[in-house]
């Protein structure tokens, strides 16, 4: 292969998901099918949430940011892992590679800084619901919402710009369906020490902080919950903050499933 960068290569190629030739059609239709029910529903939201006044609520526009950021999540790697299923052709370019691999730590950065600031939204809400309207004001939630986009600019942009310094030599075969930080590193002929002391402490800060924030958020509201003394009382806070619990607990779940264990 000729070398068009200072990477050494012009192209990677993803090996995909391990799945046998004659299954490759139905596994497309059930990844197409879980795709569009993602980024439609996620749309949907966001539009309900536009339309109707009475969602103009801090609560729905962190959902709605949220909503966004799982489409484009989404967006960053199953379209062309379903394209490569379908033409067979495995090949990502240099560059396409590199794009591909910022936005996908974007976007799951994104998710990780939205879902502690809805964590805190819940905790005043049920901790401080005299409160609520003075805390959580318009400005504080533009506020944690652009400090979401910008710490998760920071943090895919370092990663990137580290990587944009390695060279890449022999085999070029990733064995993942899209370009995944970790897989890049051990194609690498550079040294990628710094690459991995900055995943570490990345990863440190910004994954284990956001999720002491959560569990400190839930422990405050679990205190309060078990203070009410009504079973009505205690079913509503439950059910108010039920959801992002069970999207918190999926979202870090599959975290440490792939990447810790």
């Amino acid at each position: 292969m000729r070398p068009k960068n200072q990477s050494g290569v012009s192209q990677f190629l993803l090996r995909g998901l391990p799945i046998w030739p004659e299954q490759q059609g139905a596994f497309f239709v059930l990844f197409l099918g879980i795709y569009l029910t993602t980024v439609l529903g996620n749309l949907l939201l966001i539009l309900l949430i536009r339309l109707d006044a009475r969602l103009h609520t801090p609560m729905y526009f962190f959902l709605s940011h949220l909503a966004f950021s799982d489409i484009s999540f989404s967006s960053v790697t199953v379209p062309k892992m379903l394209t490569d299923m379908q033409t067979h052709d495995h090949a990502i370019p240099y560059a396409g590679c590199v794009t591909q691999m910022y936005f996908f730590l974007f976007f799951a950065a994104l998710d990780n800084f939205l879902l502690t600031s809805m964590a805190y939204d819940w905790y005043v809400a049920i901790f401080q619901p005299l409160h609520y309207i003075t805390f959580m004001r318009e400005e504080l939630c533009i506020l944690l919402v652009a400090g979401s986009w910008l710490l998760s600019c920071a943090t895919a942009l370092s990663h990137t710009l580290l990587l944009a310094q390695l060279s890449f030599c022999g085999d070029t075969t990733i064995p993942h369906f899209f370009c995944d930080l970790g897989a890049l590193l051990k194609l690498s002929c550079s040294d990628t020490s710094l690459d991995e002391l900055l995943i570490f402490t990345v990863g440190v800060t910004v994954t284990m902080l956001s999720i002491i924030c959560i569990l400190i958020s839930y422990g405050h509201i679990g205190a309060t919950i078990l203070k009410v003394p009504s079973t009505k009382g205690i079913c509503k806070a439950l059910s108010t903050c039920g959801s992002h619990l069970s999207v918190v607990s999926l979202y870090y779940g599959a975290i440490f499933g792939q990447y810790l264990f």
